[in-house]
């Protein structure tokens, strides 16, 4: 129980939410896991809503259809909690998962990557558009628009579980978080939230419907993966890196900068090489 009294003057007190959105005899709801099925049913409409305006597109022909983003649900939920469980292993603790490598299954425990579930993600949308003949670069656009507002979800759902919170300051919204000691501290995973899900849908969006840059395949999906990067590299200098790995040099350089950084590159490369194409995309193969 956190002692108001001695608060520093500048802290607030870390909001009383339960984790655990409901229970069902032995059965738990997180937050957490509310966040990701919700992020998935939001981008299946949104790029169900996408792919039903045809003026969006090159030569006003939809590269896919709603029937298409029906069947690649599956698909990209798959690869979202594949990919981002085995990055999570692989960057961030695989020691630990090479002791005890049934942990690996335990998801429900927490630790999961978002450059893992992108990448997931990403082999997920290769493997189907390539089945289905859809462009791939406009399968990325499509899915790429909607997905910040998951990741602002999940952000959330960090916060309410106090973790992934950030370094110690006086500013007057720092929060004293109830596992992160006596300092108050950055609310880092309000501030993802905010930048990675918020301003980066806004962003998207602006793209998609105001600058039409879904008859350009690859720009809207290389600002999602360049923006991203960029988020995530400046908060990264808000947030406590995690403890089995630390600061990688200088006591700020961390392992979501690392990984972030050819983000930037690929994003930038993807929106300075896109062009509009001569066919409807569906046809280009």
């Amino acid at each position: 129980m956190i002692d108001y009294l001695l608060l520093p003057l500048a802290a607030l007190p870390f909001p009383n939410i339960d984790p655990v959105l409901i229970r069902f005899g032995p059965i738990s709801v997180h937050w957490y896991g509310v966040g990701y099925v919700v992020g998935i049913l939001f981008a299946w409409w949104y790029a169900k809503r996408l792919v039903s305006k045809p003026h969006l597109w090159a030569g006003n022909t939809p590269p896919m259809t709603t029937e298409d983003l029906d069947d690649f649900v599956v698909w990209a939920a798959v690869g979202v909690v594949l990919g981002g469980r085995l990055g999570y292993v692989l960057f961030y603790d695989l020691p630990r998962y090479l002791e005890s490598p049934l942990e690996i299954f335990a998801v429900w425990r927490g630790g999961m990557s978002f450059h893992g579930g992108m990448l997931g993600t990403i082999t997920a949308m290769v493997l189907f558009s390539w089945l289905r003949g859809i462009n791939t670069w406009s399968m990325l656009d499509t899915i790429a628009a909607p997905t910040p507002v998951g990741l602002g979800l999940v952000r959330l759902a960090n916060f309410v579980n106090s973790e992934l919170w950030g370094r110690p300051t006086d500013i007057p919204w720092g929060i004293v978080f109830p596992n992160g000691g006596p300092e108050p501290r950055h609310p880092s995973q309000l501030y993802e939230a905010a930048i990675e899900g918020l301003v980066l849908f806004l962003v998207l969006r602006f793209l998609t419907h105001r600058r039409l840059k879904l008859k350009t395949p690859r720009f809207v999906g290389g600002a999602f993966v360049c923006g991203y990067g960029l988020a995530r590299i400046f908060v990264e200098f808000f947030r406590v890196p995690d403890s089995q790995i630390g600061y990688l040099a200088d006591g700020w350089l961390t392992m979501g900068m690392i990984l972030s950084t050819p983000m930037v590159a690929a994003g930038l490369w993807a929106m300075l090489t896109a062009r509009e194409p001569s066919v409807p995309a569906r046809q280009e193969q």
